[in-house]
């Protein structure tokens, strides 16, 4: 069967990737196109579009680039048209991806949604124009069924694709020696997430109190699709060393992280690095999410805990003084390591066990040959 999917970042690459190794061992025939990332193109798929060219962070930025948008959804549309592909795979990027439903809906075409826009968090009635425009929605949160039913939609729950990527991961030990890393220096990792305007602001914020923490080595997780530029005057200065796509053998090593909001708050957490998570956005981004956000956190660990399990620093909270304290607070002799890291524990308990790629591959592999009338289906 022929697939066609879109991942718009970082993350939706990475569990894209996965999803292609679940769908190929229910579909051994498969064929893929679409928009995502080197992973994705990596596991057979054929690229139409990188995400380093279409990931636009906060309300304002979106604003100015609607025009670019506009011509990237005009491009999207006409490629699916020209495929006419079994199924369109939508992946978490919803301010786009809810737009190519809406479209493929009209179009007669079938659509699947592997991990759900954060509707629960803001807007929650977008769950109607979802029910009303995916045929089925594969969710990665236990509270994202709940949420659902109020809205009469039931969805797959399929557990956390992260897991699987955590359980594939082996450290390299010649890790630090090959990235000349101080081998008798602890490390504090800086994940300051994936796109530019991220790297921006805040690398300047995380090593502002780099002098206060002499006894530690700082070490940015880089990514190899924003230009080196981007890093460089850091590391140029002596304020920290870089290394690229290692973002998990970085955290192996680290005593602590601070860590951009995102998809990285939770594997930080998974991997059991203690943490900060750090947001700052525009003014104007932020003053328009303030009135939209309906839950009381932004990091995926407080959310699935429903507690504040990590110290989120948002905005103007965002500044040297209450970085340098939480961080301090969380390495080795710090007050409130010992009770994240407890913390961590119940998290995985409730996160679950790796196979979601390989289950969420199976049930999109089943509903598409139910739908075809194929009576040899095993439904997993």
């Amino acid at each position: 069967m022929k697939y066609y999917l879109i991942a718009g970042e970082r993350s939706g690459d990475l569990h894209g990737a996965n999803l292609l190794k679940g769908i190929k061992e229910n579909d051994p025939d498969a064929v893929f196109r679409g928009w995502g990332g080197d992973m994705m193109q990596a596991e057979g798929m054929e690229l139409v579009t990188h995400y380093k060219d279409t990931a636009f962070m906060g309300f304002l930025e979106v604003a100015l680039n609607l025009h670019k948008i506009s011509g990237f959804l005009k491009k999207c549309k006409s490629d699916i048209l020209e495929y006419q592909p079994d199924v369109i795979i939508l992946i978490d990027y919803p301010g786009f991806n809810l737009r190519i439903a809406s479209f493929a809906k009209k179009k007669g075409l079938k659509v699947f949604y592997y991990i759900s826009p954060k509707v629960w968090a803001w807007n929650q009635k977008r769950a109607l124009k979802i029910k009303e425009n995916v045929d089925r929605m594969f969710v990665i949160f236990p509270f994202e069924i709940d949420f659902y039913k109020k809205y009469d939609y039931n969805v797959d729950y399929v557990g956390n694709p992260l897991m699987d990527a955590i359980a594939a991961f082996k450290p390299d030990p010649e890790f630090k020696k090959k990235n000349n890393l101080l081998t008798d220096k602890p490390v504090i990792a800086l994940l300051p997430g994936s796109r530019k305007q991220e790297i921006i602001g805040m690398l300047d914020l995380m090593l502002a109190v780099q002098p206060h923490f002499s006894a530690h080595q700082f070490v940015i997780a880089g990514v190899k699709n924003l230009p080196a530029s981007l890093y460089n005057k850091y590391v140029t200065a002596g304020k920290a060393v870089i290394v690229y796509e290692s973002t998990y053998d970085l955290l192996s090593i680290a005593d602590a992280a601070l860590v951009t909001s995102g998809t990285a708050t939770l594997e930080t957490a998974l991997l059991n690095v203690p943490e900060v998570v750090c947001y700052k956005t525009s003014g104007f981004s932020y003053a328009i999410a303030k009135r939209l956000i309906r839950v009381r956190f932004i990091s995926l660990v407080n959310l699935i805990m429903d507690k504040e399990v990590v110290r989120e620093l948002i905005q103007d909270e965002l500044n040297e003084k209450n970085i340098r304290e939480e961080l301090a607070s969380i390495l080795p002799g710090g007050p409130k390591r010992s009770v994240q890291l407890s913390d961590y524990a119940k998290l995985q308990e409730l996160v679950g066990r790796e196979g979601a790629s390989e289950r969420a591959g199976g049930l999109m592999v089943s509903y598409l040959k139910e739908s075809r009338g194929d009576k040899s289906v095993n439904r997993l």
